[in-house]
Order: structure tokens, then C-alpha cells, then sequence
């Protein structure tokens, strides 16, 4: 079974582009050429992904220049290349401090298409986008969870966590990248290994309810 997933975030390494069905580059919305990662965000991000799903088709969608800046406009294009490509998932592993119609329409579109969208919230603060559009699944960083881990938060701030650390970084070692995005991507990889073991799109939500090891802020589900 394929299971294709759009991957909108700074890239990969050139080491990961094997991994990769198709990829390209926006500024605003404008396609542009494709560089190796500048930041290592969408490395961390694809590292996580692929370790929960090793076998998923991913579609690099890169959006951050080499200062980690995007714009709404810039998303919102590479969404809809994404949705052209007829993705099944979409991981955001970003948040935008302000609501922007054209952004709002690209979600809209890819969610109208039955295209999963997960994006990252932080724990604590404002909302962001594109993940306080209705439709889109909210993800964060929960201390709590190891990498297998999901807990379902079902808050004002987000409705999944996931761990919130890269792959393969020490205990004992700070994470250089870290936080909601990172949470977002392992929510990303459970889900995309749900779809290649069979699982439907419209019950994403759902599973991941059902595999949750920690509910709401406090208790651990048994």
C-alpha cells in the first residue's frame, strides 16, 4: 500500500533526498529550486516521520529560507501543490501568528480533498495557523511521551501530543530542535503508519484516541 505524505517544513538532507518522491521549493508563491536543508528542522522532522513509517512516499514541500522565515503565502502554495499531488497526509511542523485568508483557503481546499492536515500548536499561548483551522489536527510537545508515545490532550491549546525531542539524541543531551514541532512530527508518523497498515483517513482522529497513553494533562490511560 502507498501512503503518500507532504512534508512542508526546510527541506531534507541530501542524505534523506532518497526517501523522496518529488520535491519543490516556494517563496510566496512562486516554485523555486530545491536546496539541502539550511536548518535542520525538516531533517529532524523526516527523521521522526520515517521512523514511525518507514515506508511512507514522502513529498518535500520547502518553505523556510536559510533565516527559518516562511510567509502564509508561501504555505498556502505549497499546500496546494501538495493537493495536487493528491498527498493522503500533510505535516506542518510550523505555526503563523496571524490568520490569513489564503492560507485558510488552501486548508480548506486540501481538507475539502480528504487530505489529513496535522500542524504544530504550542503549549501554551496564542493560537497559530494553520492549526487552529477547523479541521486540522493539532499537535504539540508532551514531556511525558517516548517516541512511541501519543497523549490526547483535547485542550484549548491542542488536541494531540507527541514526544517532544528528535530521534536518536542522548538522554543526557538538550535537544538542539525540539518542542511542538518535533511532538507534531511524531503524531505525523503514528498516523501515517495507522494508513499503511490499512487505516482509513476518516478515522485518524479517532485511532489516534484510541492509542493514546495519556489523557488531557494528567492521568495516564491504562
Amino acid at each position: 500500500m502507498t501512503v503518500k505524505l507532504g512534508l512542508v517544513d526546510s527541506g531534507v538532507a541530501e542524505q534523506q533526498a532518497q526517501y523522496v518522491h518529488s520535491s519543490c521549493g516556494f517563496n510566496v508563491d512562486e516554485m523555486v529550486a530545491i536546496q539541502p536543508d539550511p536548518l535542520g528542522h525538516g531533517t529532524a522532522t523526516c527523521d521522526i516521520i520515517r521512523h514511525h513509517a518507514p515506508a511512507v512516499t514522502l513529498y518535500n514541500a520547502q518553505v523556510f529560507d536559510a533565516r527559518g522565515v516562511t510567509t502564509a503565502a508561501t504555505v498556502a502554495a505549497a499546500i496546494d501543490w501538495l493537493r495536487q499531488e493528491k498527498v493522503d497526509l500533510i505535516n506542518l511542523s510550523l505555526g503563523l501568528g496571524h490568520d490569513r485568508p489564503v492560507l485558510r483557503e488552501a486548508c480548506h481546499q486540501a481538507i475539502s480533498a480528504g487530505i489529513i492536515l496535522i500542524a504544530s500548536s504550542p503549549a501554551q499561548g496564542n493560537a497559530v495557523y494553520p492549526s487552529a483551522y477547523d479541521g486540522v489536527i493539532r499537535g504539540t510537545g508532551d514531556a511525558r511521551c517516548a517516541v512511541g508515545d501519543i497523549s490526547f490532550l483535547d485542550s484549548k491549546q491542542a488536541d494531540f501530543g507527541g514526544c517532544p525531542r528528535a530521534i536518536n539524541v542522548p538522554e543526557n543531551q538538550p535537544p538542539r530542535i525540539g518542542g511542538a514541532s518535533m511532538g507534531t512530527a511524531h503524531i505525523s508518523g503514528h498516523a501515517a503508519a495507522y494508513l499503511l497498515a490499512g487505516g482509513d483517513r476518516e478515522h485518524v482522529r479517532e485511532w489516534l484516541v484510541s492509542q493514546a497513553k495519556y489523557l488531557h494533562s494528567e492521568r495516564r490511560m491504562e
